[in-house]
């Protein structure tokens, strides 16, 4: 466990250890326990019930934080003919066809979300070593492989973001920035917690959500009750 600074063991002491803190509660105590000087991001850390080695038991999708990211999320669409006039009118930040192949093939990363259309997958694929790396290949489950560009390019602008589990079972997902009003992150906090839920795959039995926390960029981990935030968790 790495050693922590004197700054930060003095911010660990505002958490009663071992509590779950009420959504309200634990909003305001990130707050108050990050350490930046700058406008650090509301992080949030959900443990889940799964065997992280069963594909059947992943669990991945997207949702549309009601309060936004606070961030201008860069998006990319691969698409052809009129889709790719269609992304462009939509606010894409890229848009193209084989060109913008050859040119992530050559290593260029410098967006956030992938969009592609079905038809131009079989093509997109040979980009998996490039785009596999950095969590952007596009994906049927995450709804980035469609032909409505136009829709999905507005939603990511507005807000989507995606989520998945890693190699622990945990989703790690940011909430917005730490000048959020306490409404705004309280929002996006319950519509994740909701559309996580509600992906709870079938072969997982008895309660889903292990548990549920809350962080500033630097700052310590704030326990959650999660059955405050959408029903009962089961």
């Amino acid at each position: 466990m790495p050693k922590r600074g004197k700054k930060y063991l003095e911010k660990a002491k505002l958490v009663e250890p071992g509590k779950k803190y009420l959504p309200n509660e634990a909003v305001s105590m990130v707050k108050k326990t990050s350490l930046t000087k700058f406008d650090g991001t509301v992080n949030l850390s959900i443990k889940l019930n799964i065997d992280p080695k069963r594909s059947d038991q992943q669990v991945r999708g997207t949702v549309i934080l009601p309060g936004g990211t606070g961030k201008k999320t860069r998006v990319v669409v691969i698409a052809k003919g009129e889709k790719i006039k269609e992304a462009e009118n939509a606010g894409a930040d890229f848009a193209g066809g084989d060109d913008l192949i050859e040119k992530i093939s050559k290593g260029w990363t410098d967006f956030d979300v992938t969009i592609a259309t079905p038809d131009i997958m079989s093509s997109v694929g040979k980009l998996g070593k490039v785009l596999g790396q950095k969590g952007l290949m596009p994906n049927p489950k995450t709804g980035t492989v469609t032909f409505d560009v136009g829709k999905v390019v507005k939603e990511f602008k507005a807000g989507k973001i995606e989520y998945k589990t890693d190699k622990t079972g945990v989703i790690h997902v940011p909430l917005g920035k730490l000048s959020f009003g306490d409404d705004k992150i309280s929002s996006n906090l319950s519509s994740v917690i909701e559309a996580v839920s509600k992906a709870k795959p079938s072969s997982v039995k008895g309660t889903f959500i292990k548990s549920v926390a809350l962080s500033a960029t630097m700052g310590p981990a704030i326990k959650v009750d999660a059955s405050k935030l959408f029903g009962q968790i089961e």
